[in-house]
């Protein structure tokens, strides 16, 4: 009968346990962790083990692609996953931005065809095994799924996934941040456990909840704030360059010190100061970027004979070797030139960039003149009233409630036009402050203080090239003396008053506030289009 039970033991944990990998190595490695598993059962529960061998091929792990496969005319399908009643995982970490680089073109183009409409373009790769799992869950072939996820799954294009997953089931379990040691580095990540809604407990970071919103949170959903139309045209992804267009000050003097081209105009017309993240939390480096514009065609780009020779020799054949129609139709042109940013602040005199991922949520005035990269979100305001509001305590506590930690432990958190600045509402929407305010006014005259503070701290006209280098917005930040503490006190304040809310108000109550405020905008706007 001992017989008889081991046998049936052994049948149950090696059958009952199956796996999808692509790797050889780590394909293999999971049969071997499967059958030490089942070794130390059997030691543990008295149970001789066989030793002649002591491990034995496997056939439950199987050897394919988890989320993509093709059918015999050659069309992209689903892959058939083993039936389980549980599906545990941790997906590769592949940031949506590097999936071409890593999986090419056409796995990716045949990816986004499959998966149309269930994962946004944009998110990691990760992505797909949560809707593949939340698919098998909401068709009862399976019960419960508990995935690794970076901390990116909380936010932007990512949470459509967890958004979804919280439509057909809900998530009951979850590790909102959590670190994790990834090729000898810590990284910070999610766990998320998910289900057909039928588990009523549920636990957050350790902690009994009511409920676990898309965003990783509980309590205030803020996954439910919606987009203003009221803020809609002001924020924007920088340029897309697609290539190396970025240039030294050496070689941007040499390119506008040339003669007249033959169509009698200068490089000027298309070379102008370029900046990125770098710039912004570090000292200004200087850079210049040749820019055809938007929709220039190649015979009058050509006329630019420097700029455009120089493109012709370091760009052109990075961009034909890929096989994006973007990168090659026009390769003398930016890939994204975000012609919508251009249109925005041609007629300002400044306006405001803030990096994308920043660890501190920095915003600083430009010159019309500067392009800013992907790496940068740019306001399209000039006035000091809005960037006041935005470098308050009030919007950096929805900036960062609403954005998501990177996977890298200092990296900082992402700020996005459209999940970010756009819900956002300010005491007064872009443009529409009342004249003549005091409230206004005083947010305004604190910002300027706020900028000159910094200026006087980053360039004192005593220091040394050496001390200059080592004085950036970030390093001040990290420092945050006791005279920047209280200009953005100052600052905050102002903005409080012009809400109409307390100074001692709890950071909590603020973003119930603003999540009210959202509701009320929305509501109001969505009124007005119905009656129009």
């Amino acid at each position: 009968m001992r017989t008889a039970c081991l046998a049936f033991c052994r049948s149950l944990i090696l059958s009952s346990c199956t796996g999808i990998e692509t790797n050889v190595y780590a394909h293999e490695l999971a049969s071997v962790v499967v059958w030490i598993g089942y070794i130390q059962w059997q030691h543990d529960n008295g149970f001789a083990f066989g030793t002649h061998p002591i491990l034995r091929p496997l056939q439950n792990i199987k050897r394919m692609d988890a989320v993509l496969a093709y059918n015999d005319s050659g069309q992209p399908v689903e892959p058939k996953w083993p039936d389980a009643d549980v599906i545990i995982g941790n997906p590769p970490f592949l940031g949506g931005k590097k999936q071409r680089a890593e999986l090419g073109d056409k796995y990716v183009e045949d990816l986004f065809t499959l998966y149309e409409g269930r994962v946004p373009h944009e998110a990691d790769f990760v992505c797909y095994w949560f809707e593949r799992a939340r698919q098998r869950i909401a068709d009862r072939k399976t019960k419960r799924a508990g995935l690794l996820a970076t901390q990116g799954i909380r936010g932007g294009a990512n949470r459509a996934v967890l958004e979804r997953v919280k439509t057909t089931g809900d998530i009951f379990w979850a590790q909102s941040d959590r670190e994790w040691v990834l090729d000898g580095a810590t990284v910070h990540v999610s766990m998320i456990g998910f289900d057909d809604g039928k588990q009523q407990n549920r636990s957050l970071d350790g902690q009994s909840v009511n409920s676990i919103n898309a965003n990783l949170t509980s309590g205030i959903d803020l996954t439910k704030a919606r987009r203003l139309r009221e803020n809609k045209g002001f924020s924007f992804m920088g340029d897309t360059k697609g290539g190396p267009f970025d240039i030294d000050a050496e070689t941007a003097q040499g390119m506008l010190a040339a003669p007249v081209n033959p169509n009698g105009r200068r490089n000027s017309d298309v070379l102008r100061p370029w900046i990125n993240g770098s710039d912004i939390g570090g000292r200004n480096r200087g850079m210049w970027i040749i820019d055809f514009g938007v929709d220039t065609p190649e015979s009058e780009a050509s006329l630019y004979e420097k700029p455009f020779e120089y493109a012709k020799k370091h760009i052109k054949p990075a961009r034909l070797s890929t096989q994006r129609e973007v990168y090659t139709e026009h390769w003398w042109l930016h890939a994204r030139p975000r012609p919508a940013l251009r249109d925005a602040v041609r007629i300002l005199q400044r306006y405001i960039v803030t990096p994308r991922v920043s660890k501190h949520r920095l915003f600083v005035w430009t010159s019309i003149d500067v392009l800013p990269d992907s790496a940068l979100i740019a306001i399209a305001v000039d006035d000091d009233y809005v960037f006041g509001v935005l470098h308050s305590r009030i919007h950096e506590l929805w900036a960062r409630a609403m954005g998501t930690q990177l996977r890298e432990a200092e990296s900082g958190f992402r700020y996005t036009p459209e999940t970010t600045f756009e819900t956002f509402p300010l005491p007064w929407p872009p443009g529409q402050g009342p004249k003549a305010n005091p409230r206004v006014e005083a947010i305004a005259q604190a910002a300027r203080e706020l900028v000159q503070r910094r200026n006087a701290w980053l360039d004192p006209p005593d220091a040394s090239a050496s001390e200059l280098k080592k004085r950036t917005l970030t390093s001040l930040y990290n420092e945050n003396p006791t005279w920047l503490q209280d200009a953005h006190r100052q600052l905050s304040e102002a903005v409080l008053a012009a809400y109409g809310w307390p100074k001692d108000i709890s950071d909590q109550e603020i973003l119930v506030r603003l999540m009210q405020l959202n509701a009320d905008r929305f509501a109001a706007q969505q009124k007005r289009t119905t009656i129009q």
